[in-house]
């Protein structure tokens, strides 16, 4: 935002030296026309000069506010194009344990409509707050030279209106949050509610939803109604304020002007550039409540910018070029949140090789998920290390390792899929959400990793084949479908490490067997297959089993598999057996 702003204030700065200069003047020549004209009984024809300089001046000053408008509206959007780029990267940086997993709908709203109140900023608050510094104080050199005294009643109550400013921003800045807060809980809300609607609908509880958001629509309302009437209210101080004071200035011009201590022309030359020293700053405090808004959105974004405390588990500087691994190994790895005690991820210890499946099983919420999200580099490691082993037995930190290098080699399918288009088109495509993976990749690929999940015969069978259009929500999908599609996604990229959060969860027999069978050729074909197991049929073809909350390793069983199903009967924990190991 520096880069996009600095040359726009230089040259608001510019303008504002500028418009000092020519609201001088315009009083000048103003002044000087009256007094020709009505004091010295000077016909037009011989004023006729200084009227031509005061139009042009009329004409300067209306080509520079053009101008500041202009300039304002392009450093607004490049100014915001540039915030919303940085706040969409730095999101994606911290993945789904980052602010866009915990808040969705205050992000995308941020994003959006939060952002776009920045117009307000560069356009009208910007360009007042240098005048209110430029144009006050040359008018008050101008004045010393002609009337001390106004000069000194200027000085001494201009202060004032800053001062005011300040309370009453203060108090302001507490109702825009508010006001802020209520839309970004709407947002959320209604994010939730649309997700969640068949469930509302299923459960008879879609009309009460409808009072609950009306409800927040009120808070709402009230809140942006408390933030106009302190604009109002502010607006009628200054205006009085400044009222007031020029108030003074007349009155004690026009009593020395009555008793001869000044002339007619220094005590109208004076009373016309009074009231320009406490317009800007009247403006400021008007235009203060329209930019409020963006600027807390600003302090918003820049909040989400800030650089985490901990470091990542994948930094991303270092090496940009990632070895040809061979295997991963996870050393006393474990993860405790910021306000928690208890670990998120108790600590655990495996090593992953190519050509096998490693199944990690354990109780929900013992921590599989966070662990898979520490190996792509989501989440810091409260204690231990993540490293990747090359051919010769090199071993490389994944802390070293550049993020984007590293994600490149890795496959990820998780519990819940989303489609989304290669184009980041609004139209989702069967092809375009498999192309994500892999961008550049051709049709045979597409199709290799089609059949290589198992759905590849169902998508030929569509009338429109690889084009057939994805509805939102991937509805017109089931589960089945969906969670093979993600699968070919992640395949069609050839990932050299592949993760798996529970890809079989909600899907029948015949999906989990063709889903199974591709993780197993997967495997087979050379790489890292690390899965987060609930299911028999997943770790039936496991190669070892460790269990997070346990942190063992073992290799896989057909006894361990028999009892993880005796106990998936049973209904009893998972995280207390799967084989003794």
């Amino acid at each position: 935002m520096a880069r996009s702003t600095r040359r726009y204030i230089v040259a608001v700065i510019i303008t504002g030296v500028v418009t000092a200069v020519l609201v001088i003047v315009q009083a000048r020549l103003l002044s000087g026309v009256i007094v020709d004209v009505s004091g010295n009984g000077l016909s037009w024809d011989l004023v006729s000069g200084a009227v031509g300089a005061l139009a042009l001046v009329f004409v300067a000053r209306a080509v520079i506010a053009w101008g500041s408008e202009m300039l304002a509206v392009r450093a607004s959007a490049r100014a915001k194009e540039e915030l919303r780029d940085a706040t969409v990267r730095k999101v994606l940086a911290t993945g789904p344990y980052g602010r866009a997993g915990s808040a969705p709908g205050e992000v995308a709203t941020l994003v959006t409509r939060g952002i776009d109140g920045l117009d307000g900023y560069f356009a009208r608050y910007l360009p007042q707050l240098v005048l209110a510094v430029i144009v006050p104080c040359a008018i008050l050199l101008t004045l010393a030279g002609q009337d001390l005294l106004s000069a000194l009643i200027v000085a001494v109550t201009i202060p004032l209106i800053p001062v005011f400013m300040i309370l009453i921003g203060l108090y302001t800045k507490g109702q825009v949050e508010r006001q802020w807060r209520t839309l970004a809980a709407v947002s959320t809300h209604v994010l939730d509610l649309i997700e969640g609607l068949p469930t509302l609908k299923i459960f008879g509880r879609a009309k009460e939803q409808a009072a609950a958001i009306r409800a927040m629509g009120d808070d709402y309302r009230s809140a942006t109604v408390a933030v106009l009437r302190v604009s109002f209210l502010s607006s009628l101080a200054l205006e009085l304020l400044a009222t007031l004071s020029i108030a003074l200035v007349a009155v004690s011009v026009g009593l020395r002007l009555a008793e001869g201590q000044l002339t007619y022309a220094t005590a109208l030359f004076v009373l016309l550039l009074a009231p320009e020293a406490y317009l800007p700053l009247r403006l400021v405090g008007q235009h203060f409540h329209a930019a409020a808004e963006g600027v807390d959105a600003a302090d918003r974004v820049f909040t989400i910018l800030e650089p985490e405390s901990e470091l990542e588990v994948v930094s991303p500087g270092g090496a940009a070029r990632v070895p040809e691994y061979l295997a991963l190994r996870v050393s006393d790895a474990s993860v405790r949140f910021d306000g928690r005690t208890d670990r998120a991820l108790e600590p655990v210890s495996f090593e992953a090789v190519a050509g096998s499946v490693t199944a990690l099983v354990g109780a929900s919420g013992g921590g599989k998920t966070t662990l898979i999200n520490a190996i792509m580099g989501f989440i810091p490691l409260t204690s231990g290390s993540m490293s990747v082993i090359a051919s010769g037995g090199a071993v490389a930190d994944l802390s070293d390792l550049d993020r984007r290098a590293w994600l490149s080699t890795v496959g990820w399918v998780p519990q819940r899929s989303r489609l989304i288009d290669s184009t980041a088109g609004s139209r989702t495509t069967i092809e375009g959400a498999i192309r994500l993976g892999a961008p550049h990749c051709g049709d045979d690929e597409v199709w290799a990793a089609l059949r290589a999940a198992g759905i590849a015969e169902e998508v030929d069978g569509l009338p429109a084949g690889l084009r057939t259009e994805i509805q939102s929500g991937a509805t017109g999908l089931s589960a089945g479908q969906l969670q093979r599609i993600a699968l070919a996604r992640a395949l069609v990229r050839r990932p050299r490490l592949l993760l798996l959060d529970e890809p079989t969860a909600g899907l029948d027999n015949v999906s989990e067997a063709a889903v199974v069978n591709a993780v197993r050729r997967m495997a087979d074909e050379g790489a890292i297959v690390i899965v987060v197991a609930h299911r028999p049929a997943l770790v039936a073809i496991a190669d070892a089993v460790v269990r997070i909350g346990g942190s063992r390793q073992s290799p896989a069983s057909p006894e361990s598999t028999e009892s993880l199903e005796i106990e998936l009967s049973a209904g009893s924990p998972l995280a207390v057996a799967v084989g003794e190991w």
